[in-house]
């Protein structure tokens, strides 16, 4: 019998949380697995899965440098979520063997380069079999995905609507993100040759205007700076206001860091540029990434403290709005809620035929707001 959802990396740190919330917000007769290389490690999970009151997930070995037993699990089951990161090193395997199955696949990157990987090497391969390839399905990228879709919704679709977005959070990285961060850097080159490639292949809309920017000058809604932040989270908003005619014949997106003082926006600019420098040269990069082991994470006092706020504000013709997406401990335990959602989104409710890589709001889009609204995640209009 086909297994509904499948999580590999499951052994992981986000892997574990995500588990333990999927594993106990099962539809009634739904089925599950955790798949990974270790089936000790794999039992281990299950157990605690049990133990929190979940349903006891099949146990399936899968490796990545095994392409027979990754094509297996993904034949077996009908949404695969990959936990296994850094994606630029670890991910095209599962990605792969999910396009070629013709299934649901979420996972969990930031990593630019990776999704422009995946689509250069799998779009028309998920677009021919079925599958639908869902990047960003955490922190990165669901509240700025959904938060803008939440946005637009409430605005007119036949005029122009610029968005700008401000994020503050209270969050620690774990190892596996900061791993991903510092590889990030260490390959800014090939990751603009990745996306220069991506934009000559990809085909745009030709009578709408897509646009994103923003530069550095002070927040509009409140005190403070507003510092653009070049992360996946902008390049996810545009790719769905290009699929989305509802974000009208004219969209531009602008993201940004809200940071309250000089002080904080000093410090922040000293540590990327440390982290820049150091991730060039190989000596310094191998120190960076020592700093932190691929399985750390925030303790479970830290996560509890953790937090973020996002605000939009958006123009369109005569209407301003403000929006506010919120919710708690984003990085690890919220994503790994978010991930679960998307997961049940697509095994379960009634969406958009979409094929090829895709985003949140093209493949789930109210559906997965209402899946996380107000539990997860909190959707406000403020004015």
């Amino acid at each position: 019998m086909t297994t509904d959802i499948t999580l590999h990396g499951a052994t992981g740190y986000t892997g574990a949380l995500t588990a333990e919330y999927l594993g106990t917000h099962l539809p009634q007769g739904a089925t599950w697995a955790v798949a990974g290389r270790s089936r000790d490690k794999l039992r281990s999970v299950a157990e605690a899965v049990v133990a929190a009151g979940g349903q006891e997930p099949k146990v399936v070995v899968a490796e990545l440098d095994d392409p027979a037993s990754m094509r297996a699990m993904a034949e077996d089951t009908r949404v695969l979520i990959s936990t296994v990161g850094p994606y630029l090193k670890h991910g095209m395997p599962a990605a792969r063997a999910a396009a070629e199955a013709g299934i649901g696949y979420l996972d969990l990157t930031g990593e630019p380069q990776f999704v422009d990987e995946v689509w250069l090497e799998l779009h028309e391969t998920a677009e021919a079999s079925g599958a639908r390839l869902v990047h960003a399905c955490g922190f990165d990228s669901i509240p700025y995905d959904l938060g803008v879709l939440y946005t637009v919704s409430q605005l007119p679709e036949d005029v122009p609507i610029q968005v700008k977005g401000y994020v503050r959070a209270n969050l620690g990285p774990s190892g596996g993100t900061y791993h991903s961060a510092v590889n990030q850097f260490a390959s800014l080159r090939e990751s603009a040759s990745v996306a220069k490639r991506r934009r000559a292949r990809e085909v745009r809309p030709a009578d709408r205007s897509i646009k994103g920017g923003g530069g550095l000058g002070r927040t509009e809604h409140d005190r403070g700076w507003a510092v653009p932040l070049p992360t996946i989270d902008p390049q996810v908003v545009l790719r769905s206001a290009r699929a989305l005619e509802s974000y009208g014949p004219e969209f531009r997106y602008e993201h940004y860091a809200h940071v309250k003082t000089t002080r904080m926006l000093a410090a922040g600019a000293l540590g990327l540029g440390v982290m820049g420098v150091g991730a060039q040269v190989p000596p310094l990069r191998a120190l960076l990434l020592k700093a932190k082991s691929p399985g750390d994470g925030p303790t479970p006092e830290q996560r509890a403290k953790a937090w973020f706020t996002l605000d939009f504000l958006a123009e369109s013709k005569d209407t301003r709005l403000h929006t506010r997406v919120s919710g708690r401990d984003p990085g690890y335990g919220g994503t790994g809620k978010m991930l679960s959602e998307a997961a049940l989104c697509l095994a379960f409710d009634d969406l958009p035929p979409v094929a090829g890589q895709t985003t949140t709001a093209v493949a789930m889009g109210q559906a997965l707001i209402d899946r996380l609204h107000p539990e997860i995640l909190r959707f406000q209009t403020i004015d």
